[in-house]
């Protein structure tokens, strides 16, 4: 079995409370969240109503997590619709304040889209110029 990584948040400002890791193998089984706030101190010293969650898919933003270092929170300014955002080591300046923006593998497959459809657009005109 393989389960998706879980991110428990503050809802009103979305800082992580508690991050559980992707997990898979044959002893590995799905936890309700009564069962993770039974679990982990973290989460049981908060009120439930004030915490969020977010179930991804098992191997969704994992080099996204893995190029972070930690440094992630969820994007509360749609309720309806919170999103985990990243913020990136600058390699030039490692001190610089943190920039949560999008994970870069969902701008990476906009942009990859993007790419496509005006290669595709493209050819379109080249082939009606060649036609006419």
């Amino acid at each position: 079995m393989q389960i998706g990584p879980r991110v428990y948040y503050e809802i009103a400002t979305g800082e992580i409370i508690k991050a559980i890791g992707q997990r898979q193998g044959e002893y590995v089984f799905e936890k309700s969240r009564e069962q993770d706030f039974a679990t982990y101190t973290a989460l049981a010293e908060r009120v439930p109503d004030t915490v969020g969650m977010i179930q991804l898919e098992y191997g969704q933003y994992e080099q996204d997590f893995a190029e972070c270092g930690g440094n992630f929170r969820v994007d509360v300014s749609d309720p309806s619709e919170p999103k985990i955002v990243f913020s990136y080591p600058d390699p030039v300046d490692p001190d610089a304040p943190p920039v949560y923006q999008p994970p870069l593998s969902v701008q990476v497959a906009q942009q990859q889209q993007t790419i496509d459809d005006l290669t595709a657009a493209i050819a379109d005109l080249m082939a009606a110029q060649l036609s006419v």
